[in-house]
């Protein structure tokens, strides 16, 4: 009975250990993939701000730099504190993107990157809500907490900008 007591309950520190590895690879992938997002925001915004034809586009642009940029440095020092790695250039799918807005300009710009910042910001928000029920790290659900009000800010900004077309 004592063996398999012992048999018992390393089963369980076995599965325990399972599931924390689980619970930091979720975090870890929830770090990266808004990670790559976050970048993508700001080169858009730069180029927003650089490219809009209108003036509320650009000053949504340059608010995307500067919120985004404080999100990207706030989420680096949480993934520090897990021993994280947080990628420093954003992947093919996200670049494709920047290169394709690179590409426009004037009133087609607008259009496309209004609607782009609508639907980003709606997907963002959605995955950032249901991450904080699925990651564990405290540091990382205070990071996602405080900047799920910052996004939905955002929306609320572009929806405004797609409104007034």
């Amino acid at each position: 009975m004592g063996i398999a007591l012992v048999a018992a309950l390393s089963l369980a520190a076995g599965k325990e250990k399972t599931s924390d590895s689980e619970k930091s690879s979720t975090d870890a992938a929830f770090i990266k993939k808004a990670a790559n997002g976050g970048m993508t925001e700001v080169e858009l915004g730069k180029i927003a701000a650089d490219k809009g034809q209108k003036q509320d586009v650009k000053d949504f642009g340059q608010r995307m730099v500067t919120d985004h940029g404080k999100a990207n440095d706030n989420l680096k020092t949480v993934a520090s504190k897990m021993n994280v790695e947080v990628p420093d250039k954003v992947n093919a799918k996200h670049q494709a993107m920047i290169d394709k807005f690179s590409k426009m300009s004037g009133e087609s710009f607008d259009t496309a990157y209004v609607k782009a910042m609508v639907s980003d910001h709606k997907k963002d928000i959605a995955e950032f809500e249901k991450a904080q029920n699925e990651v564990k790290n405290e540091d990382l659900k205070k990071f996602i907490s405080d900047t799920i009000p910052v996004m939905k800010e955002h929306l609320e900004m572009v929806q405004k900008l797609e409104a007034a077309k």
